[in-house]
């Protein structure tokens, strides 16, 4: 039974798969005559496109052509039209060509004519030219019979002639232009200076080589001079000044040109007179501490004048060679007053004429230091005073005011002039300097003797303390033209071969007289 079941089984199931796999086969028949019928349609809607695309690129193009050959006509057009115009533009060209050819025919006839009448004018003008210096020749011939001289010698002093009015005028312009400007010059530095000198108010003392020191008693000039005088050559050899005791009441006098050992030695021995102990170990430490004292005393003062003016930067060793111009003296003037006077000076001058006032006032203060190493150093004050400035880097400005106020070089700058003119009105104003006889007899010897070596001066006199040299000229010799210049050549070798304070005023006189009696 169980083998029927399971055979009806297997039966059923053999069945089962031949019917599914008839409607399967059924169902692929059906999907692929489906598949064809939608490829045929597809293939026919893609012809029936393909056709479409062709006809619309068909009018496309017969469009684009249209339109090509409307643009190549109009081009076509335009290029005519063009054509036309060039070649109208040049038949007018060539109607203008026609006009100035036959414009240049006529202009060369023209000129053929007036070469013509040229040729002949010149030919008749030879012919008068010569005719005329034969005429020239024949007056020159009767001129020169007639005057006595010849062409040469009349050609020779007419030049000559010429040359000394030509001098005269030259001389006459010369003066007229320097007296406009002198005037001009003048009356504005003497509004610059005068402005400059009343905003300083100078009162110094001229400095003598001496030094007195006062006494409480008569009774301190023996212990000064000390047993055998041991205390006095003790004194005298540690400062270096002479002591002077004579029977002036009450002091005693130390004499040296050295004046920072003089206020050394004032100082020293007025300690040792106020302390009453007088031996030559105690001198040794009283005047080596003065030494100190004077030193501090001369640093102190350069600094305080460089902080009234305003200066800083100084290096200290140029403040401390400046301080020694505390005890220096030119001409009985004290050096470092005279500095800062200059400086102050110099920068008023500078603040009216709207330069650098500050580098002003430090050319004028440094313009002399080199005066502080001159008793120690070899050399002028110019150069030591150059040297020191130059290695402590003072700007070129303070080296050029050290040198070119002594004219050892070109004033470079425009402050530096200002320094120059300071210096000569801190020199030369009334008290300010004094200097021995002997040098002020020789100063005005040698102005008179520079004064008569020009060609003709007759006589000279040096004035105002020699401040002022007049020369007195022979008419005849000297014209009012060349008095102009010998003033200026005379004043010029003064200044080549003079030292001298201030400014001295050079002054020609040239006078003519006629004498007649009455009888």
């Amino acid at each position: 039974m169980e083998m029927l079941l399971v055979a009806v089984a297997v039966a059923a199931a053999v069945a089962a798969f031949v019917g599914g796999r008839a409607v399967e086969q059924s169902r692929l028949r059906r999907a692929r005559g489906t598949a064809q019928e939608e490829a045929a349609r597809i293939a026919a809607s893609a012809e029936q496109d393909a056709a479409n695309l062709r006809k619309a690129e068909v009018l496309a193009g017969k469009e684009a052509a249209f339109r090509t050959k409307e643009e190549w006509e109009r081009e076509e057009t335009r290029r005519r039209d063009e054509l036309e115009r060039a070649e109208r533009r040049l038949e007018e060209r060539e109607e203008v060509l026609d006009r100035k050819f036959h414009l240049l025919d006529e202009k060369a006839q023209q000129q053929e004519k007036r070469t013509e009448a040229i040729a002949r004018r010149e030919q008749a003008a030879g012919v008068k030219e010569e005719e005329h210096a034969a005429r020239i020749a024949q007056v020159q011939s009767k001129l020169e019979s007639l005057a006595g001289l010849s062409a040469e010698e009349a050609k020779r002093q007419l030049m000559h002639q010429m040359e000394e009015e030509a001098r005269a005028s030259a001389a006459q312009r010369i003066r007229e232009v320097k007296e406009e400007a002198r005037r001009d010059a003048e009356r504005e530095a003497k509004k610059i200076i005068s402005l400059a000198i009343q905003r300083i108010a100078a009162d110094h003392t001229a400095e003598t080589t001496v030094s007195v020191v006062a006494l409480p008693s008569d009774e301190m000039k023996g212990r000064i001079i000390g047993r055998e005088g041991r205390n006095i050559r003790a004194f005298e050899q540690a400062t270096g000044i002479d002591v002077i005791i004579d029977d002036t009441p009450e002091a005693v006098v130390l004499s040296g040109f050295d004046p920072v050992r003089r206020e050394t030695a004032r100082i020293a021995l007025e300690k040792l007179v106020a302390d009453g102990r007088i031996h030559p170990g105690r001198i040794d430490d009283v005047v080596a501490k003065s030494r100190k004292e004077v030193e501090n005393g001369m640093r102190e003062a350069a600094e305080e004048i460089l902080y009234e003016l305003g200066i800083h930067g100084v290096h200290p060793e140029v403040v401390k060679v400046l301080g020694r111009l505390k005890f220096r003296t030119s001409y009985g003037q004290n050096q470092l007053l005279h500095s800062k006077e200059v400086a102050i000076l110099a920068g008023n001058m500078a603040a009216e004429m709207g330069y650098d006032t500050t580098m002003a006032k430090r050319m004028g203060l440094l313009h002399d230091v080199g005066k502080g190493m001159t008793h120690e150093h070899e050399g002028t004050h110019v150069e030591l005073g150059w040297n020191l400035s130059k290695k402590y880097s003072e700007p070129d400005q303070v080296l050029n005011a050290i040198k070119a106020h002594h004219d050892e070089e070109p004033h470079r700058y425009p402050e530096t002039f200002l320094v120059t003119a300071a210096d000569a009105i801190s020199g030369s104003r009334p008290g300010a300097r004094r200097e021995m006889f002997e040098t002020y007899v020789k100063r005005l010897e040698k102005l008179e003797e520079i004064a008569t070596s020009f060609p003709g001066v007759e006589r000279c006199f040096a004035i105002q303390a020699g401040r002022e040299l007049r020369i007195m000229v022979t008419p005849e010799k000297v014209s009012d033209e060349e008095m102009a210049r010998l003033s200026e050549d005379t004043a010029r070798r003064i200044e080549a071969e003079l030292q001298y304070p201030g400014q001295i005023k050079v002054v020609v006189i040239r006078e003519t007289r006629a004498v007649d009696f009455a009888r």
